[in-house]
């Protein structure tokens, strides 16, 4: 398992769920790809994205304005 890493922070809807199907598509099963993004949005759009695309959302959190995820390739 490798740990990958996406900075979102200022886009907005739909780049950072562009952004990270476009990362997710080059990586192996079981990989995880970190996300950190200011878009309010993101937090609807990831749990819905995930849930689409059968990739696992692992985690939904907050550090003030910055939301992160983490989402491990299915």
């Amino acid at each position: 398992m490798a740990v990958h890493e996406l900075n979102a922070e200022g886009l907005n809807c739909p780049l950072p769920i562009l952004k990270a199907k476009k990362m997710l598509k080059g990586l192996a099963a079981g990989d995880v790809l970190k996300i950190r993004s200011t878009d309010p949005g993101s937090v609807a759009d990831f749990s819905a994205f995930c849930t689409h695309t059968g990739n696992k959302l692992l985690s939904s959190s907050s550090e003030g304005d910055v939301y992160l995820f983490e989402i491990e390739r299915v």
